[in-house]
């Protein structure tokens, strides 16, 4: 019987880390030599794929560690600057505080509960006479049922309307010099710098119910107010009297602010609703940005003490792409005031968020030749003024409406 050649081999492959050891067993037949040469091949394959998926596996732990430790700084980056947060929080002064290293943030608290309670037996002197002051101001102004907003925008107009930019006056007023930071001296001398604007509005609001923070920087101080929304809103009524341009920085959200405001926001609560921004609650629609135009020129044509500024809403769906071509519509606009005579006239625009994704136009009309520093006298006073000075300089002076007396703004008259 034909015996075939024993096919028995021994073969050890011993694998390290970094070292590969094959051993086999030499001294085979023909065929068992091609397919130990198969074998051998195949072992060295496994081997280096073996060996090359543990340096691929270094590289992964090493990979995974680098992140690991990236993911750990970010969170760790995170974490301080949210203690940061947490801390500019708790160190935010805003009673106390001066702006300009001048003008001090001064509590009215004390006042705003004595109106509450009712009770002003805790109250100083001077404070009493702010409450009085104050409490008869309301009176005239806030009726019964009005809303949160209604509120606050009665008491916007009346100071837009009544307190003026810490300028002087002809003669000089108890209180008016030094003292124009403070709710106190504000309501005396119907003058104020921008502490005290914002110190006089957070007193009323506080009187009203409403939640309300003062906003600083070195330079600067306005409003924070919160509304029945549950959202917050910047007001600046010292910035809308300086540029004589009314509304455009009430109720404004955070985006808007921040385009003319320098504050530490992570300090204070967010303003981030539009609902009660003025250019949502006031805006006509129109179809396009030059059906705005007409409109323009009929609210030019008013007097100066009715004209007011313009909201425009559009039906034609602007994107934010879109917004810039609202420039020329402006410059042309000036440009034709400048050549219709209009020269003391000026135009100014601001866009704003307005709800469901869609933007407001607003427009601004400032007019330099109806500032006036002075106290406007009703028509019986002035009538009266005119009857003494014809009687004591034989000379008449017109009593029109628009005439200054206390800044002497009068029309030439003539001798009797």
């Amino acid at each position: 019987m034909k015996t075939g050649h024993r096919r028995t081999y021994h073969s050890a492959v011993f694998v390290r880390f970094r070292k590969l050891f094959i051993y086999v067993t030499p001294a085979v037949p023909g065929g068992v030599r091609q397919k130990e040469g198969k074998m051998k091949k195949t072992v060295v394959i496994l081997s280096l794929v073996l060996a090359a998926s543990v340096a691929v596996s270094a590289v992964t732990l090493g990979y995974t560690v680098t992140q690991s430790r990236r993911v750990n700084s970010f969170i760790t980056n995170q974490l301080k600057r949210q203690a940061k947060a947490e801390e500019k929080k708790g160190n935010y002064k805003e009673d106390g505080y001066k702006v300009g290293d001048k003008y001090e943030i001064r509590s009215t608290k004390d006042i705003s509960d004595a109106y509450k309670s009712g009770d002003d037996s805790k109250l100083s002197d001077t404070d009493k006479e702010t409450l009085k002051k104050a409490s008869d101001i309301l009176k005239k102004i806030i009726k019964d049922g009005d809303s949160d907003y209604q509120k606050e925008l009665a008491v916007y107009d009346w100071m837009y309307q009544n307190i003026g930019q810490g300028a002087s006056t002809v003669v000089t007023l108890p209180s008016a010099s030094g003292s124009d930071f403070t709710p106190q001296g504000v309501l005396v001398s119907k003058q104020a710098v921008c502490v005290g604007y914002a110190t006089t509005f957070r007193m009323f609001m506080q009187m009203l119910g409403l939640e309300c923070h003062i906003v600083h920087n070195d330079y600067h101080s306005w409003d924070l107010v919160k509304l029945d929304d549950g959202c917050w809103y910047h007001v600046d009524i010292y910035t809308d009297v300086s540029g004589c341009t009314e509304y455009q920085n009430f109720n404004m959200t955070d985006a808007t602010a921040e385009s003319g405001h320098d504050w530490d926001s992570a300090a204070l609560p967010a303003a981030d609703g539009v609902k009660y921004t003025y250019a949502v609650q006031n805006n006509k629609q129109v179809k396009d940005l030059y059906a705005v135009i007409p409109l323009v020129k009929k609210e030019l044509e008013k007097k100066a003490s009715d004209r007011h500024s313009l909201y425009f809403s559009f039906k034609k769906n602007y994107t934010s792409d879109d917004l810039q071509k609202a420039d020329p519509v402006v410059n042309g606009l000036n440009s034709a005031m400048s050549m219709a005579g209009m020269g003391d006239k000026s135009i100014n625009g601001a866009w704003y968020n307005g709800e469901n994704n869609t933007y407001v136009l607003g427009l601004f009309i400032s007019d330099y030749s109806a500032q006036q520093n002075g106290t406007k006298l009703t028509a019986k006073e002035r009538n009266k003024l005119a009857a003494a000075i014809k009687k004591a300089f034989g000379v008449e002076v017109t009593s029109d409406g628009d005439m200054d007396p206390v800044n002497g703004d009068y029309k030439e008259g003539r001798k009797k």
